[in-house]
């Protein structure tokens, strides 16, 4: 198995056309030696679902919490070799006066030009997913949580062992990101149609909880659902 590993590795560095595919191939790979060992909840819903509200919630419980956007934000930061290279492609007015990635103006161009999404996920997706698993391997808690938003439209579900979703209406999707983003409403709009659909999120779900209740309300299905998982992660063969 590890003259495979390293093969593998070989073709991605010298075929750059099938990056992005190898590298899937490599994440599956590395998921089934680390769910040998790691219980994994994949926590997952569309923008301004609550994600966070929820996912800190479960690291009060002393969970070990792996984010796909923490961690997205982490790899472009100055002095990154991918801030360097997003730069060099879309020139430096796609960055900050103090050097800082400019994500609003990100975020514009890459709806604007689809083939720019293309090549940012291609560079940025083999760099988070590398780290996400670093951190789930490390993981020393009972089980551990991994926060993926884009979880169904990358079709990751079957790496953890059960997917927990956030459920919240539209209304509340496009209040909540307009008043943290501050952005529009048709902004909101063009993001939202990008993402999985709420029926689609609800049917890959093992657990559900309804974001549109009360934050105290919200706690407590976390405080359910994380005893239900301490006695799953127990169960589940190492």
């Amino acid at each position: 198995m590890r003259r495979f590993y390293k093969k593998l590795d070989k073709l991605i560095s010298i075929n750059e056309f099938l990056h992005s595919c190898l590298c899937m191939i490599n994440v599956y790979i590395i998921n089934v030696r680390i769910l040998i060992i790691t219980y994994i909840i994949a926590l997952t819903g569309g923008i301004g679902s609550g994600k966070s509200t929820v996912s800190n919630a479960f690291a009060h419980q002393g969970l070990a919490v792996v984010d796909a956007d923490v961690i997205a934000r982490h790899v472009v930061k100055p002095g990154t070799i991918a801030l360097t290279k997003i730069s060099a492609y879309f020139g430096n007015q796609i960055l900050l006066a103090s050097g800082s990635l400019n994500r609003i103006a990100l975020r514009q161009r890459i709806f604007s030009f689809p083939e720019d999404k293309i090549w940012l996920n291609q560079l940025l997706h083999p760099l988070i997913v590398q780290e996400s698993q670093r951190q789930l391997a490390a993981a020393n808690s009972s089980y551990a949580l991994w926060v993926v938003p884009l979880l169904v439209e990358n079709s990751l579900q079957s790496l953890a062992n059960r997917v927990l979703v956030i459920d919240v209406n539209i209304n509340a999707q496009l209040v909540r990101t307009m008043a943290r983003d501050a952005i529009s409403c048709q902004q909101v709009h063009d993001i939202l149609v990008t993402q999985a659909t709420r029926e689609k999120r609800l049917t890959i779900a093992d657990d559900i909880i309804d974001n549109n209740v009360s934050v105290i309300e919200v706690k407590k299905s976390v405080d359910v659902l994380h005893q239900r998982y301490l006695k799953l992660a127990a169960l589940a063969p190492k």
